[in-house]
C-alpha cells in the first residue's frame, strides 16, 4: 500500500522511496541499498554525492545494491527516484577486524555465509563472535524549558527539545562510561521532510553539549517528526573504535486531539495547541515485557478434518488461555506444497485449504483477541515453495519472465540452504520480489498482532528495516521476532524487537546433558550484552520447537522441570510449546491431550502465575549472582563435592529483583531434590508452591530444599 500522508500528525507523506534511517557500518562491511515501497517498472539510480576525501568507495548500477566503505568517515548517498532525489548517510568506522566476526553486522554479508559449515556450528556458532567488546548506548527525548522558569511541554519561545545518549561500557571492557564518545545522526528523511515543507533544516538548528552526550534544538525548529540515531563507540588504547549497536528516537508533532484523554493535562494545554510525543523507536512493545508465547504446529495440534483445524483450533482457545499465556505463535497457516510444517508456501495471500478458509482463520483470531490473546503470524520472505506459479514457470527457462526472481546456482538448480530441496530462495534484489512481500505484509499484518520472521539471517537487513517502518508507523504495538540462529545484536538496530534465543536453549540443553555446570546458564544470560545486545533487547526462552527434539526425550523429566522453570525465572520472553506443557513426547506428532501429565500442566500454571505477580522475574528484572552452596539429601552431612543423584553443578541460584522486590531463585536439574543455602537472609514459603521450602541442616543452617525450581523472597 502507498501512504498518504503520516498517521501520527497527518501531514503530507514526503520521500516514499527514500531508502530510510542512515546507516552506521565498519570500513569493509557490506550493506545493502534499496528504494523502498518501489515500483518494480520505474527507474532508480544510486551515486556516493560526498565521501571522505581518501575513499575509492562505489556503488552500483541497479536500484537494489551494495555499498561499503573502505575508509572512515561520513558518506552521503543519493538515490534518484521517482518522488525525487533523496539523500542517506553512511557513518563508517575504522576496523582491522582483529578476532570479529564483521559479516555478523550485516544482514547482506550474513545470507552469503557458507551453510554446511554454519549447520556444523549450530547453535553455538555464536562463540566466533566472542571478542568484540561492543559498548552499548540509550537514547532519550525529552521536550524541556530552557530554564527552570520555563513552560515545558507545549511549544513556547522559552521550549527545547533535548535528545541524551547514555553509552555503557562493554562488560568485559576497561574503559569507564566517561571515556565512551557518541555520533550522532539526524535521520535524513526528517531533514528531507522539513526542507520540502518550508520549515529549518534540522541539522542546522541542533546544538551538541560540551560532553557530547546530548543534542539540543529549540522547540519551533523541530519539523512534524524528527528521528535522531546514536552509536557509542569505544576506542581503547591502541585498538580499532568498538561500536555500538544504533538506538534511535523520535520526537513528533501533534495536538491536544490526538491523544486519549489520560495522555496529558487537557486542562494545561488547550485543545488544538502544538504538543510533542517522545518515542523510543527500538523498544519491544509495551505488552512484550510481560507476554508468554504458545508455539503451536498447527496441523496437529488439534485433530480434525481436513479444513477444520482453524475451527478446531479455535475451540481450544480457552484451555490454551486458562493455562495463562498471552501471546499464540502459529507456525505457517498459508497455501503450501503438503510438507506438514506449511513453510513451502505455494499461495502468500490465502490460507492452506488443509487448515480451512480465510473466514476461518480470521474467527480463529478474533476468538483468541475474545481471550486476551495476541497472534503471531510466521512470516517466510526467504523462498518459495517449488510448486509456486513462479518458480513452475522459471525453472529450465532462462526466458520466463520470473527467472530473476530466485537465485540461481550454476547447476541451473535454485539457490536454497542446507539440504532443503523442495524450496528455492527469491533475489530479493529484484523489485518484483520487493513489492510483492510488501504486498504479503500489507494483506496480513492488520488481521495480527506480531510476525515471527522465519530465516530472518537469509534476507537483507534493508528490506527488514523497510518491514519494521512500515508496520510500526501504523501501530507501535506491532511485535517483530526474529529466527536468526545464532542471535545478531545488529538485528536490534531498526529491525527486530524480540530475538530467538538459541544461545541459551543450547546451554540448557547442554546442563540437560550433564555436559556443562547449571551455573552456565547464568553466561547465557550475561553473553547477550558482552556481544553487544542493548539493554532494551527483548529474547525468546525455550527449551524446544518444532524443529527440535523435546527435551524431556534428549534429557529427562527432572531436566525438563528446571529448564522450563528456566525459561520463566530468566530475563526474557518464555515461550511453550504446544505439548511440553503436558509431557508430550513427539516433536511434531498430534497431541496427546487424552493423556495429559495433569502435575505437569499445573507446574508451568504456577510458573506463569508468579511470574505474572512478580515482575521482578521479567525482562525487566535485574539478575545478579549469589554465593551459595549444594549439600546432599540427608541434612546431617557436611557439604560434599557430590551425593548420589545430586551434585552441586546440578544446581544454581541467583536474585531477581525490580525495585520493589527482590527474590531468590533456585535450580536443580538433578533427579532427586537438593538442599542449598544461599548468602542472604530469605523467607522459607517458596512462591511457586505456596509451601515452606526451608529446612535446617544437622549444624543448624537454614537451606533452600528444591525439586525443580523455588522462589523465595529475600528478607530486606
Amino acid at each position: 500500500m502507498t501512504r498518504q500522508g503520516d498517521p501520527h500528525t497527518d501531514a503530507p507523506r514526503v520521500g516514499q522511496h527514500h531508502p530510510g534511517p542512515p546507516r552506521f557500518l565498519s570500513t569493509g562491511e557490506t550493506t545493502e541499498l534499496a528504494p523502498r515501497d518501489p515500483d518494480p517498472d520505474a527507474s532508480y539510480a544510486w551515486r556516493i554525492v560526498d565521501a571522505p576525501p581518501d575513499s575509492d568507495a562505489t556503488v552500483g548500477t541497479e536500484p537494489v545494491t551494495q555499498f561499503t566503505p573502505d575508509v572512515p568517515g561520513r558518506y552521503l548517498l543519493g538515490l534518484d527516484a521517482p518522488d525525487g532525489d533523496h539523500r542517506l548517510t553512511v557513518h563508517a568506522f575504522a576496523a582491522d577486524y582483529a578476532d570479529v566476526d564483521v559479516a555478523g553486522g550485516s544482514g547482506t554479508a550474513l545470507r552469503d555465509r557458507d551453510a554446511d559449515d554454519t549447520a556444523d556450528r549450530g547453535y553455538a556458532a555464536h562463540r566466533d563472535r566472542e571478542g568484540a567488546g561492543r559498548p552499548r548506548v540509550r537514547l532519550d527525548a525529552t521536550v524541556e524549558g530552557k530554564d527552570e522558569s520555563g513552560t515545558r511541554g507545549g511549544e513556547t519561545d522559552s521550549t527545547e527539545v533535548v535528545v541524551r545518549a547514555t553509552p555503557t561500557p562493554n562488560p568485559e571492557s576497561a574503559l569507564d562510561a566517561e571515556e565512551l564518545a557518541v555520533t550522532f545522526v539526524v535521520d535524513d528523511r526528517d531533514v528531507e521532510t522539513a526542507v520540502a515543507t518550508g520549515r529549518t533544516n534540522p541539522r542546522d538548528a541542533m546544538r551538541l553539549t560540551d560532553d557530547g552526550r546530548a543534542l539540543r534544538v529549540d522547540a519551533e525548529a523541530v519539523p512534524d517528526r524528527l528521528r535522531v540515531h546514536a552509536v557509542a563507540v569505544a576506542r581503547a588504547p591502541g585498538a580499532d573504535p568498538r561500536v555500538s549497536v544504533a538506538d534511535a528516537v523520535a520526537v513528533e508533532r501533534t495536538t491536544a486531539g490526538a491523544f486519549d484523554g489520560d495522555a496529558f493535562d487537557e486542562g494545561a494545554f488547550g485543545a488544538g495547541e502544538t504538543r510533542f510525543e517522545t518515542v523510543r523507536l527500538n523498544d519491544p512493545p509495551s505488552w512484550a515485557s510481560d507476554a508468554t508465547v504458545y508455539e503451536v504446529y498447527v496441523r496437529t495440534f488439534s485433530d480434525a478434518e481436513g479444513g477444520e483445524a482453524f475451527d478446531a483450533l479455535a475451540d481450544r482457545i480457552p484451555e490454551i488461555a486458562d493455562l495463562g499465556v498471552d501471546t499464540l505463535w502459529l507456525t505457517p497457516v498459508l497455501e503450501h506444497d503438503g510438507k506438514p510444517h506449511g513453510y513451502n508456501i505455494t499461495d502468500f495471500f490465502d490460507t492452506a485449504a488443509d487448515l480451512g478458509d480465510r473466514d476461518d482463520y480470521e474467527a480463529l483470531v478474533e476468538t483468541a483477541h475474545d481471550h486476551g490473546m495476541r497472534v503471531l503470524f510466521d512470516f517466510v520472505a526467504n523462498h518459495t515453495a517449488r510448486d509456486h506459479e513462479w518458480f513452475e514457470d522459471a525453472y529450465q527457462n532462462p526466458a520466463s519472465p520470473y527467472r530473476d526472481r530466485y537465485e540461481w546456482q550454476d547447476s541451473g538448480e535454485p539457490g536454497t540452504y542446507f539440504d532443503w530441496e523442495l524450496i528455492a530462495n527469491l533475489n530479493h534484489a529484484n523489485l518484483h520480489v520487493r513489492r510483492f512481500l510488501l504486498d504479503v505484509i500489507d494483506e496480513w499484518a492488520p488481521l495480527v498482532d506480531g510476525f515471527r520472521c522465519d530465516m530472518a539471517w537469509a534476507v537483507p537487513d534493508a528490506f527488514w528495516r523497510e518491514l519494521r517502518d512500515r508496520v510500526k508507523d501504523i501501530d507501535r504495538e506491532f511485535l517483530l521476532m526474529d529466527e536468526t540462529i545464532p542471535y545478531i545484536p545488529d538485528f536490534h538496530e531498526g529491525m527486530f524487537d524480540v530475538h530467538f534465543d538459541a544461545t541459551l536453549y543450547f546451554q540448557l540443553r547442554q546442563i540437560g546433558r550433564g555436559a556443562e555446570p547449571a551455573k552456565s546458564v547464568l553466561d547465557a544470560i550475561d553473553q547477550r550484552a558482552e556481544i553487544g545486545f542493548p539493554d532494551h533487547a527483548g529474547f525468546l526462552q525455550y527449551i524446544e520447537n518444532h524443529d527440535e527434539t523435546r527435551y524431556r526425550v534428549e534429557c529427562g523429566d527432572a531436566a525438563a522441570a528446571a529448564a522450563g522453570a528456566a525459561t520463566f525465572v530468566l530475563p526474557g520472553v518464555p515461550m511453550i510449546y504446544a505439548g511440553q506443557e503436558i509431557g508430550q513426547r513427539g516433536r511434531r506428532d498430534a497431541i496427546a491431550w487424552d493423556h495429559a501429565r495433569e502435575p505437569v500442566r499445573e507446574r508451568y500454571r504456577r510458573l506463569l502465575d508468579v511470574r505474572g505477580a512478580h515482575p521482578a522475574l521479567g525482562p525487566d528484572g535485574d539478575l545478579e549472582r549469589l554465593d551459595y552452596h549444594v549439600a546432599s539429601g540427608d541434612l546431617g552431612e557436611r557439604p560434599i563435592a557430590a551425593s548420589g543423584d545430586v551434585h552441586p553443578e546440578d544446581v544454581v541460584a541467583f536474585r531477581r529483583s525490580d525495585g520493589n522486590e527482590s527474590l531468590v531463585v533456585v535450580l536443580n536439574f538433578a533427579p532427586e531434590p537438593a538442599s542449598v543455602a544461599v548468602e542472604t537472609t530469605h523467607a522459607d514459603r517458596d512462591l511457586v508452591t505456596g509451601d515452606s521450602c526451608v529446612v535446617v541442616d544437622g549444624e543448624g543452617r537454614e537451606r533452600i530444599r528444591v525439586d525443580a525450581v523455588a522462589v523465595v523472597r529475600e528478607a530486606v
